[in-house]
């Protein structure tokens, strides 16, 4: 059951990644250019909040 979860998990980051730039090219390109232009720290900080609170999310709906 593990691998099915895991492969179901990168499947569902795949869809949630594709619907920007489906939905808007634009926006995605100029979101990407101000990602670019972050500093390390300031990314580093934005990537550890999210996956923070991925691990939140994930930890309320197991439980």
């Amino acid at each position: 059951m593990a691998v099915q979860d895991f492969l179901t998990a990168i499947a569902l980051l795949l869809v949630l990644e594709g619907i920007m730039p489906a939905a808007s090219p634009d926006m995605f390109r100029h979101a990407m250019r101000q990602a670019a232009e972050m500093d390390d720290g300031s990314l580093r900080v934005v990537g550890l909040l999210s996956m923070g609170f991925g691990l939140l999310l994930l930890y309320l709906v197991r439980n």
